[in-house]
């Protein structure tokens, strides 16, 4: 009994979290995590145990909180925009996006069409990045440690790529409030060509080691199950909806950045377990190269920030030869822009599902509020249902299976 006491503080505090099976000694309290590399960051599962049977699961989470949400409040709304990549760490353009939607839809910002293009290949850019990094982990995770090194082997190319737009290779702000920071260089388009040939034979090669492998299959069908219903109940969004057949996708139920011109699927699942889930990230790899090909063939020239002076930089050219585009610059860049009162709240598909940013301005020229929707956060809630039931061995893919990231559900 002392060493349940050690782990729950009180018998009494442990009959409110286990079962009276746990305070008896029947079944064993045991931790997984919080510095457990299957846990996908500092994620502390509190776990109860009849032998090797997980009877429940408690997710206990705080250990990355960085109070990015109040300290964005404290900051002017171009200032706080370097906070939103700092989230979720595979996603950060997606972050920026929308931040930027939020405050362009508050402020009445009107973005340029080219911009708009650019962001597109931004986010899917991005998308794919993020489920190399799943594919890599998760796969690691059930042993099949070579995928991971393929996958980061093909990463590399696309932080080369953001690297060519933002000067980073993943925090780059590059997305800002009216468009992006600056055009897209030359190098952009010859790189993103040529790693859009080069990933489909590597995805080929990726679903060989696993689609039909009977040892990936057996860890991962029939395990961790989540209904369509349970899965709405539990806000989950994203892949992890979509593999328990639920057709839901932010791009379509809600499109910005003129998303609704692209012609693509959402994949569905039907299975509603870890292999379903699989099979639809698999499937979302391609759904991207083909919306990037098409926002290739859809880019004009034309200007990347709006030009609206109030919420735009002067342009560099006009610093050498005007003292009011000097003060402009000062000020922008110092001072920030003013927003004016109201509030508003706005959704984009990221890597992990829906990603919402409600944004409160009191007429300054900081937000009074920030607050994330993110997707993490909610698809971790499932993990105590899919959960129940099967082996503590089959914890490690049902967490990969939901592509959680731990600062997405902290911050």
């Amino acid at each position: 009994m002392s060493q349940v006491q050690e782990f729950a503080g009180t018998v009494e505090e442990l009959k409110t979290l286990f079962s009276d099976r746990a305070v008896s000694g029947e079944t064993m309290v045991l931790n997984l995590g919080p510095q457990h590399p299957s846990t996908h960051g500092v994620l502390r599962l509190m776990l109860e145990l009849d032998g090797e049977e997980v009877v429940r699961c408690l997710p206990d989470i705080g250990f990355l909180h960085t109070g990015i949400e109040k300290n964005m409040e404290a900051k002017t709304y171009l200032k706080a925009l370097v906070m939103t990549d700092r989230m979720d760490y595979l996603n950060p353009l997606g972050n920026n996006l929308t931040y930027c939607l939020a405050v362009e839809k508050l402020c009445g910002i009107e973005v340029p069409n080219r911009a708009q293009v650019i962001r597109v290949l931004c986010a899917e850019l991005q998308r794919i990045s993020s489920h190399l990094v799943w594919l890599g982990t998760s796969a690691m995770d059930l042993n099949a440690s070579s995928i991971l090194i393929y996958c980061f082997r093909d990463r590399e190319l696309l932080l080369d790529i953001f690297e060519l737009i933002g000067g980073q290779r993943m925090m780059t702000s590059y997305i800002r409030p009216g468009g992006v920071w600056r055009d897209l260089p030359d190098e952009f388009f010859p790189a993103v060509n040529d790693f859009l040939e080069y990933l489909p034979e590597k995805l080929a090669d990726y679903e060989r080691l696993l689609t039909r492998n009977p040892l990936f299959l057996r860890r991962t069908k029939d395990v961790g199950i989540v209904d369509a219903d349970d899965a709405l109940e539990r806000g989950l969004t994203g892949a992890s909806l979509r593999g328990s057949g639920v057709n839901y996708d932010v791009r379509r139920a809600m499109p910005y950045c003129g998303y609704e011109q692209y012609d693509f699927d959402v994949p569905l699942g039907n299975g509603c377990d870890v292999y379903s889930r699989y099979r639809v990230r698999m499937q979302e790899f391609h759904q991207s190269m083909s919306i990037i090909r098409q926002a290739i063939s859809r880019l004009e020239p034309g200007p990347v920030m709006t030009d609206d002076r109030r919420f735009a930089p002067p342009p560099r050219s006009e610093l050498g030869r005007s003292m009011e585009a000097v003060i402009h610059h000062f000020k922008y860049w110092t001072e920030g822009f003013s927003g004016p009162e109201g509030e508003v709240y706005v959704a984009t598909e990221s890597p992990r599902g829906e990603l919402g940013c409600y944004l409160v301005g009191d007429g300054g020229a900081q937000p009074a509020r920030v607050h994330f929707r993110t997707p993490s956060f909610h698809n971790l809630q499932s993990l105590p249902r899919m959960a129940e039931g099967y082996l503590v061995a089959d914890l490690v893919a049902m967490i990969g299976s939901i592509d959680i990231v731990l600062g997405d559900v902290d911050r």
